[in-house]
């Protein structure tokens, strides 16, 4: 057997295109995530074996352009002219072609050796249009291949084409760009002129230079070529009458506009499915009537499945305690493995995942469906309020999920300002752990209707915070620029990986956090450890909060995970009943205390990256102090 090869290929396209399916399709379980060196951006990497090859995959930001005004921009353009990746897949968005080419011709001049995967093919088939896939082949002069990345359509023909041009079984001479008469002289006087040498093409290089590209400026140490070049964008502003970006970024946007209607063919019009629920998702009236009635049903259904099953698991474990109990062994270790081991497995499996399944399930179908695009739509001008746009909703709806995701999430926001706002407000999202909470405490034992005012109590305090942060934080918050992909059934194949993958974190990472915490609870109530900490917070929690005094130690753990403030309740006090050792008073300032108190170690962990250690402990410490505040105003007043 051979030696394998080695062959580098990056994935780059606009965001939400589909490359991260297509990395996945591509990669597997061989996935390496981490950051850009530098950068807070992730990077992803995976690789693949196919026909003595070993293929390396880089998952390369979604952007839009390369001029350089975010990090993601700068990334994947330095990514491609300096690493030099063998074969570069541009992941095209058939359903919005123009605009997608335009990114295409960009890394055409960029010199990358282009395939192009052109992406939901299917659903441009439902649509209204058909493109002439041969066409535009021959027009860019580049391998075109047809996919549909969530059922793995085209994805080993694109490994192909990729092998193909790589060992030059495919000639590769893309459509060349140009910019008129004018613009061409001078960029033919200037490459003679930027004559040192550089990591970039030197015609690209040469049309940053004149676009005015700060980062690409900062290349070049001679002040003389400066000023030439200077000299020269003036000239062509001058003759015509506009700046010079805008200049040849209409030339590239005319080309497209060019291909795209020499290549998309119009179809008869018929009834698309797609189309009439978006007259109602989207209308400016009935839109909002839907958002709220799916927000409703989402949490309704939670709580329903959630309570059925639940109830049925403890009358279940119910019956292995008592057959338990009546073992003949020692009461201390019998205490140990029922009320610590046992109790916190229990816990997890009765109280955690009978939430967490369905919300998980219905997460990833609103996201798969394309509905949560609808919802960031029309909370656009909602969140214009708190220094945001309609694009904070998704890290915002991400975090009801897990605030870890939620934080990092930010970062698609364009501004400092509002990734902060974005960033610290998504640890105010009640989380998946949270819901448990929620759920398994008020829901169980004081009614969906107290579940559903825990929940706008919370929107009402995230609503002030994100006002009072757009106040406080200085800098720019720009508006909304994001596309509606269409409406689409959901993937069952999607849907449940998805679920599974947010489910095996809490399986593998939050049960054994939570059978120790249940073990150690025990030891130390044995060894009277526990009592000096009660007895120390006691005057605090029982007079200010009005909470017993053991509920301590479950907030305690609650730092490590939000489930743990749950379980190590029922763990502690021996019983799932709270009724028993807690009034319905007590219950609803516990719940919102939890809810506030402290982001999960996790979070605080990406927050502090995202944000920077002072502004993440300084957050946190307004939290804590807020819930304690607040649970102390609600027992004064309940």
């Amino acid at each position: 057997m051979g030696e394998e090869k080695e062959l580098t290929i990056a994935l780059a396209g606009n965001a939400n295109v589909g490359k991260s399916v297509i990395f996945n399709q591509l990669t597997g379980s061989h996935q390496i995530i981490g950051n850009w060196p530098g950068k807070t951006i992730e990077k992803r990497e995976g690789y693949l074996i196919y026909k003595g090859y070993k293929i390396k995959v880089v998952d390369l930001p979604g952007i839009y352009s390369f001029s350089t005004y975010s990090e993601e921009e700068l990334i994947s353009r330095d990514f491609i002219a300096k690493e030099k990746p063998d074969v570069v897949i541009n992941v095209v968005d058939a359903l919005h072609l123009e605009r997608n080419l335009f990114f295409t011709l960009q890394l055409i001049e960029l010199e990358a050796k282009l395939v192009i995967a052109l992406n939901q093919i299917d659903l441009l088939e439902k649509s209204d249009f058909t493109i002439d896939s041969n066409k535009l082949e021959n027009i860019l002069n580049i391998p075109i291949v047809p996919t549909v990345a969530i059922e793995g359509k085209g994805i080993e023909k694109l490994i192909e084409k990729c092998i193909e041009i790589y060992e030059g079984k495919i000639k590769y001479e893309p459509i060349k760009i140009e910019y008129g008469k004018e613009v061409e002289e001078r960029v033919n006087e200037l490459i003679k002129v930027v004559s040192f040498d550089t990591s970039y093409p030197k015609r690209w290089f040469t049309i940053k230079l004149l676009e005015g590209d700060e980062e690409i400026k900062k290349l070049v140490r001679d002040e003389k070529i400066l000023e030439i070049i200077e000299k020269k964008s003036k000239e062509l502003e001058e003759i015509h009458g506009e700046p010079i970006s805008l200049i040849l970024t209409q030339e590239k946007y005319n080309l497209s506009n060019k291909i795209t209607s020499e290549v998309l063919i119009k179809k008869e019009k018929r009834v698309n499915i797609s189309d009439f629920l978006d007259k109602i998702f989207l209308h400016p009236i009935f839109g909002y009537f839907t958002l709220i009635i799916s927000l409703f049903l989402i949490f309704y259904l939670i709580f329903k499945f959630g309570n059925f099953v639940s109830g049925y698991l403890e009358s279940f474990f119910e019956l292995i305690k008592n057959g338990f109990l009546k073992l003949n062994i020692n009461e201390t270790l019998k205490k140990i493995l029922w009320d610590g081991i046992g109790e916190g497995i229990i816990g997890g499996i009765s109280i955690a995942l009978p939430y967490l399944i369905p919300f998980y399930i219905l997460l990833s179908i609103l996201e798969d469906s394309g509905y949560l695009s609808r919802m960031a739509f029309f909370t656009d001008s909602f969140m214009h309020f708190i220094g945001l746009h309609g694009k904070a909703f998704f890290p915002l709806m991400l975090g009801f999920g897990c605030n870890v995701p939620a934080v990092l999430g930010s970062r698609i926001l364009e501004t400092k300002k509002q990734k902060f706002i974005t960033a610290t407000l998504a640890t105010l999202v009640p989380c998946s752990a949270r819901t448990v909470v929620i759920m398994g405490l008020v829901g169980i034992f004081l009614g969906f209707k107290y579940v559903l005012i825990i929940y706008i109590i919370d929107i009402i305090i995230i609503i002030l915070f994100g006002k009072l942060l757009s106040i406080l934080v200085p800098g720019k918050s720009y508006g909304l620029i994001m596309e509606i992909p269409p409406l689409r059934k959901p993937s069952t194949k999607i849907v449940l990986k998805q679920s599974w993958f947010r489910i095996k974190d809490f399986i593998y990472f939050a049960f054994p956090i939570i059978i120790f915490g249940s073990f150690l609870l025990q030891i130390l109530d044995l060894t009277n450890l526990l009592n000096s900490f009660v007895n120390l917070v006691s005057p605090f929690f029982v007079s200010f909060l009005g909470l017993p005094p053991l509920t301590s130690i479950p907030l305690i753990f609650g730092i490590l995970r939000k489930e743990l403030s749950l379980i190590m309740l029922f763990s502690l006090f021996g019983t799932t009943n709270v009724l028993s050792f807690m009034t319905p008073k007590q219950i609803i300032i516990y719940s919102l205390i939890t809810l506030f108190y402290f982001p999960c170690v996790a979070t605080f962990s990406v927050l502090r990256k995202e944000i920077g250690l002072f502004s993440a402990i300084l957050m946190t410490v307004f939290e804590m102090i807020f819930a304690f505040l607040l649970g102390g105003f609600l027992n004064l007043i309940l």
